[in-house]
C-alpha cells in the first residue's frame, strides 16, 4: 500500500508507478526522475545530467560502469542505479551515438 504523500509526489512528477523511471526533458538540470522503493522506504530520485552530451557508444558505456560501479551496486535507492538502467544498459538503454564533432567513429 503506497502512502498518500507518496502518491501525491508521484502525481506531481507525472510518474506512472513506483520504480518506473521517466525522462524529464523540460527539467533544468536532470534528465530523469523515479520514485524508488525498497524495503518499505520511498525516495524521489533525480538522475542524469541534462547538459551531458549524448555519447552512449560502447566505450562510453564501459567507462560509465567503471566510474560508477560502486554506486550502481548500492541498488534502487541510488541515482547511479537508475541512470545505468535508463540510459546505459541493454535494450532499454539510450541508443544515441555521439555527434560527429566527437572523436568516436561510427562502425569502427
Amino acid at each position: 500500500m503506497i502512502p498518500d504523500r507518496i502518491k501525491n509526489a508521484m502525481a506531481k512528477e507525472g510518474l506512472s508507478g513506483v520504480n518506473k523511471p521517466k525522462k524529464t526533458p523540460s527539467h533544468p538540470t536532470k534528465k530523469g526522475v523515479v520514485m524508488a522503493s525498497e524495503g518499505g522506504k520511498y525516495k524521489l530520485i533525480r538522475f542524469g545530467d541534462q547538459k551531458m552530451g549524448h555519447n552512449y557508444s560502447p566505450e562510453a558505456r564501459k567507462s560509465f560502469k567503471a566510474r560508477h560501479g560502486k554506486n550502481i551496486a548500492k541498488g534502487k535507492m541510488s541515482a547511479a542505479y537508475w541512470a545505468d538502467k535508463a540510459f546505459w544498459s541493454g535494450p532499454s538503454g539510450d541508443k544515441k551515438m555521439p555527434p560527429k564533432s566527437q572523436k568516436y567513429k561510427r562502425g569502427v
